[in-house]
């Protein structure tokens, strides 16, 4: 077999059952690589395309991208907006319009990278690219509904 004729094989596993395994590697210490599904991180992620590198969350903050179970077996993967009584977290994806809920205690990891667009370097969150990014896109709420409309019937394909 000639070496660059390589044939990767892929298995979809539901989230319930593949994300409790990727959080006891985090809460080990190990820095974990999570292919991303869904259309709520739209439109700096998408679904099938992008990955996020997922480490174990501590020090979190307004702006932070984590990984939160919000049910049992129910995980998103979205940006705090919010901390109220150091405890009750506001989450809200940035394709979404309206938040989520959930306590400190069901963050089980925080993004600190993603890789975008088949790229092989990350966009580390620490970055000028992402902080820029996030900075303005908090900043859209109010509008947010209609970016996304004009980003779903214009740029999707």
């Amino acid at each position: 077999m000639p070496l660059n004729d390589c044939k990767i094989n892929t298995k979809q596993v539901a989230n319930y059952v593949f994300l409790p395994e990727i959080i006891k590697l985090i809460n080990e210490g190990h820095t974990v690589t999570l292919p991303l599904r869904g259309f709520s991180m739209r439109p700096f992620l998408e679904d099938g395309r992008d990955k996020a590198i997922l480490k174990y969350a501590e020090n979190i903050t307004v702006g932070d991208v984590v990984l939160a179970e919000l049910a049992p077996g129910k995980f998103v993967l979205h940006r705090i907006i919010s901390i109220k009584d150091t405890e009750n977290v506001t989450l809200l994806g940035d394709g979404n319009t309206s938040p989520e809920y959930c306590r400190l205690t069901d963050i089980k990891g925080r993004a600190i990278g993603f890789y975008r667009k088949g790229n092989c370097r990350p966009d580390f969150t620490s970055g000028a690219k992402w902080r820029i990014y996030s900075w303005w896109w908090m900043r859209f709420r109010p509008i947010r509904r209609y970016l996304l409309f004009i980003y779903r019937h214009i740029f999707i394909k």
